[in-house]
């Protein structure tokens, strides 16, 4: 079964919620681990690997702690996948041509091919600018719903 690691969901939740913070505006990790529900150290450890990687900045002190590199815009799920999982494979045959000694004669590889093809371009396609709209919007729905004059 394909699923993402914790490290890759985690990941994505932390750089998500840096992206809706005002551009260069600054969040310490305990912050984005309470808001994210994800455990303070093991965020720490993840977000040094994406400072290494060039996604986040770190800053030290008693007002330190992390912002965005890049535009929420020019930030992809498939680049945060891709920096804590390596490139994305649906099937071995696909990691390079002949890789499989099956590759041109198995009518299921045309198959892989373009289903990664798909999946690629749509996670690429996906930038952390519009995922960052949808998280709003869903959070304005669900303020909506727990407002006391919306319960009955």
């Amino acid at each position: 079964m394909f699923r993402l690691s914790r490290a890759a969901e985690y990941a994505i939740r932390g750089i998500l919620y840096l992206s809706l913070k005002p551009e260069g505006g600054i969040c310490g990790i305990y912050e984005i681990a309470k808001a994210q529900d994800i455990p303070p150290s093991y965020l720490a450890k993840l977000f040094q690997s994406l400072a290494r990687k060039g996604f986040v900045r770190s800053y030290r002190g008693v007002e330190g702690g992390f912002i965005l590199t890049k535009k929420p815009k020019d930030i992809s799920l498939l680049d945060i996948i891709e920096a804590m999982e390596g490139r994305i494979y649906l099937n071995n045959c696909l990691i390079y041509a002949g890789y499989c000694p099956r590759d041109e004669v198995c009518p299921v590889h045309d198959v892989w091919k373009e289903a990664q093809h798909r999946l690629l371009d749509y996670l690429r396609g996906c930038t952390l600018e519009i995922i960052a709209k949808t998280a709003k919007v869903k959070a304005e729905r669900a303020e909506k719903k727990l407002s006391p004059k919306n319960r009955h």
